[in-house]
């Protein structure tokens, strides 16, 4: 079922980007802002498809389920998927801590944490590989749609996952509820939770049960209600 809704996922991005790259002229209409808003929640699947990739749990075969991880990173921003695992293995072990690197313990505030949060993760060699491939594309895409389409829903996206995924579930007050993962869950119903972030702001539970995936951690949080 992993492989499934990884394929899945990272179809709908290809898919959607492909035809906003090629058919869409871009304009001032409102639909714009949808397609954006459509693409940018498409990025953050992909991410999520990573995220689960990097706990094992989009296949039961290792080999697949790497490959799944590597291809949906690269798909985001050329991102480092050892890297990333690296990282977020140390993020559990270390939940609000000093040594991890998701979290800010020089400050708080949403903008200061988003920037450390996003040094963590990316590389001057990221950088170079994306303008590369921009340039490349602007040979048959108009820039418009690059910029529109390709760039601002992936960068929307890294706002997504780190409001829902980092800043919102592990901000101060750590309070005894949150302990021991210094994490908390967002309220609201199962629907919301799936439209803001896969189920990511469930995020207590997900520290809780990493060896659950993103689409079953509803579950976990049904029977922690």
């Amino acid at each position: 079922m992993g492989v499934l809704i990884a394929v899945l996922i990272l179809s709908l991005w290809a898919s959607h980007l492909a035809y906003l790259l090629v058919c869409v002229e871009v304009s001032f209409a409102p639909i714009m802002l949808i397609q954006v808003a459509i693409q940018t929640y498409l990025y953050t699947g992909l991410f999520i498809t990573a995220h689960d990739a990097m706990h094992g749990l989009v296949s039961s075969n290792r080999t697949q389920n790497t490959i799944i991880g590597q291809s949906a990173t690269w798909l985001f921003a050329a991102l480092s998927y050892s890297r990333l695992k690296q990282k977020h293995h140390l993020h559990h072990r270390f939940p609000g801590e000093e040594a991890d690197p998701d979290y800010s313990t020089g400050s708080q505030n949403f903008w200061r944490w988003w920037f450390s949060f996003l040094k963590n993760y990316v590389s001057w060699w990221q950088i170079i590989t994306m303008a590369i491939i921009f340039n490349v594309l602007q040979i048959w895409v108009n820039q418009f749609n690059l910029v529109l389409f390709w760039i601002i829903p992936s960068i929307l996206a890294t706002f997504q996952l780190f409001y829902f995924g980092t800043y919102r579930p592990h901000r101060l007050p750590h309070t005894e509820p949150m302990m021991p993962h210094r994490a908390r869950s967002q309220n609201g119903s199962h629907l919301w939770a799936m439209l803001s972030c896969y189920f990511f702001g469930y995020h207590y539970e997900h520290h809780e049960s990493p060896q659950t995936p993103w689409w079953k951690l509803y579950q976990i949080k049904n029977n922690n209600q």
